[in-house]
């Protein structure tokens, strides 16, 4: 495969995980936000397993209870982020929710400052305050006009940084991506459906009514886009990935006015395009110095 190909792969994965804010939106009118969680990963599960299955074929280390409970954390945190985000969905729109989510390229790297003890980059510090300046201006500049569901996605977004911090360092110990994929999976599934079968009512006809984004996310944005971005960063650069996979919030704002009418003032896209950039930074800076000192 070539670096073009490559890069095209990357940018199939951004479309079809912007596509999923929409669908993870709309879904909501027919179904609760609980049922909807656990369905998809239920369908992600399942979508993975056959992976899982060839993957414990060719890793002979055994896995310890460290391991295990790696795992669990990581599926905790998974939880906790798609809680938040598909909650927030109620009361905030696909494009905040989208670039907001963004977010977490910069929280992965703060959050292993406080954690880990690991000294931060300095290009951390300006790209966290870009990245709040864009949500001042994603507000209208005034973060009292902020929802309750612009809130959550901020929350979800730590979450994920959570989520992957703790998926890489399982990944690291254990080398197994799909084992850890599908155990998250499974244990956000089950633990939204049990909040689902306590707080949200449910019939036939409502999973009818949103089995077509179920299926979608389920498939393709858990199963398929996930394979998609471990077959393209085999063959392009760090920074180019970084750029192709940081589209995932562009296709997720053209798609919600698109497909869901939705708009924004001149301020709102001031602060879409600063949070980018502080993705973007994050991103790509450390990497193309590190590559200047070496050729230097």
């Amino acid at each position: 495969m070539t670096r073009v190909q490559a890069n095209l792969v990357l940018l199939l994965a951004a479309a079809i995980w912007g596509g999923g804010f929409v669908a993870q939106s709309t879904a909501m009118k027919a179904i609760g936000p609980f049922w909807f969680i656990g369905l998809r990963f239920a369908v992600a599960t399942i979508v993975v397993l056959p992976f899982v299955w060839m993957e414990n074929s060719k890793t002979k280390k055994p896995l310890t209870r460290r391991n295990w409970l790696s795992f669990f954390l990581t599926g905790v945190a998974l939880f906790g982020g798609a809680a938040t985000q598909q909650i927030g969905l109620l009361t905030t729109t696909v494009t905040n929710s989208s670039f907001i989510t963004g977010l977490y390229v910069v929280f992965v790297p703060l959050i292993a400052v406080v954690f880990l003890r690991r000294p931060p980059h300095w290009i951390i510090w300006p790209a966290a305050m870009t990245a709040l300046g864009g949500i001042y201006l994603l507000s209208g500049g005034s973060f009292s006009r902020l929802t309750i569901g612009d809130f959550l996605t901020v929350v979800c977004a730590l979450f994920w940084a959570a989520q992957i911090t703790l998926a890489g360092s399982s990944v690291s110990e254990t080398g197994r991506p799909l084992g850890i994929s599908a155990m998250q999976f499974a244990i956000t599934a089950v633990a939204a459906l049990a909040v689902a079968v306590v707080a949200e009512p449910i019939t036939i006809a409502d999973i009818q009514g949103a089995l077509g984004q179920i299926l979608y996310v389920g498939i393709f944005s858990s199963g398929l886009a996930f394979a998609l971005q471990v077959i393209g960063q085999r063959y392009t650069t760090a920074p180019q990935a970084a750029i192709f996979l940081s589209s995932e919030a562009l296709f997720g704002a053209s798609l919600g006015s698109l497909l869901l009418g939705e708009t924004m003032g001149p301020l709102g896209y001031a602060g879409c395009a600063l949070m980018f950039i502080a993705m973007l930074a994050v991103e790509l800076v450390p990497e193309l110095l590190r590559r200047r000192s070496v050729a230097a």
